[in-house]
C-alpha cells in the first residue's frame, strides 16, 4: 500500500522534473497555489491527501502518465511496473449493450482494447471512456475514468452507473437509501436523477480520472 509520504514526494518529484515548485505545478495545473505546500499535508494532526482530481490535473499539464506518476514514487525500484496490469477500456456505447457486464457489475468477455494500470486491489476494475458533457467541467467527453466495482461506495462519491434500460452514467452519488438513489451531474444544465433501486442493474465508484 502507498504511504502518505509516497505519495507526496512523488507530487515534489513531478514538479521537480518538470522544472516546477510544487506550488508552481499547482498554479500551472489551475489550481489552489497553496494546495500542495508542505504546511497544508497536515490538518489538525491529520494526513490530508491530494484528491485524484489535483493528480489528474497535474498529470494533464505535465504530460505524465499514470505508470510515470507511480515510478516517482517508487524511483528505486520496478515495483510500480510489475504491478501494472492490462484492464479492459470499454466505450459507452458498449457498457450500454447487453453482454459486456455481468449482474453484479463485473465487465465479461473480451476483444476491447486495454490500458496498463498499477496497484489495484480490485482485478474485475476497467477503464470508461466518458460520453457527453453531464459532468463538466470535470470530466469532458472523451476522458478515462477507472472503475472498481468492488470499492465500497459512499455520500459524495463519484460513480458509474447502469439503469435497467441499458443507460449508463458518470455521476455524483448524492443520496442512497432503501427506496431512492439520487445521481447528480457537475453540469448544472443537467438535472438530479432520482431512482428506486430496483432501476438500477449497477452501480461502481470511479477511483481514478485519466484526462
Amino acid at each position: 500500500m502507498l504511504s502518505h509520504k509516497q505519495v507526496w514526494d512523488g507530487i515534489d518529484a513531478l514538479a521537480a522534473a518538470r522544472g516546477f515548485s510544487p506550488s508552481g505545478l499547482a498554479k500551472r495545473a489551475g489550481l489552489d497555489p497553496t494546495i500542495f505546500n508542505r504546511s497544508k499535508r497536515l490538518q489538525e494532526g491529520k494526513q490530508r491527501w491530494p484528491s485524484t482530481e489535483s493528480l489528474s490535473r497535474i498529470l494533464q499539464v505535465t504530460g505524465a502518465s499514470i505508470t510515470d506518476f507511480a515510478q516517482l514514487i517508487e524511483p528505486h525500484t520496478d515495483a510500480a511496473a510489475r504491478n501494472s496490469r492490462p484492464i479492459p477500456v470499454i466505450g459507452f456505447a458498449q457498457a450500454g449493450a447487453q453482454g459486456f457486464f455481468d449482474d453484479g457489475g463485473f465487465p465479461v468477455g473480451g476483444g476491447w482494447d486495454t490500458v496498463n494500470f498499477p496497484g489495484l486491489g480490485d482485478e474485475n476494475a476497467y477503464a470508461l471512456e466518458i460520453s457527453g458533457d453531464s459532468m463538466l467541467p470535470v470530466y469532458r467527453d472523451g476522458d478515462i475514468v477507472v472503475v472498481s466495482p468492488q470499492a465500497d461506495i459512499r455520500r459524495g462519491d463519484r460513480v458509474v452507473a447502469k439503469t435497467l434500460d441499458g443507460e449508463v452514467m458518470a455521476k455524483q452519488l448524492l443520496r442512497k437509501t432503501a427506496s431512492r438513489v439520487e445521481l447528480a451531474s457537475f453540469n448544472p444544465e443537467f438535472p438530479l436523477r432520482s431512482f428506486a433501486p430496483g432501476d438500477l442493474s449497477w452501480i461502481a465508484r470511479i477511483i481514478w480520472a485519466s484526462q
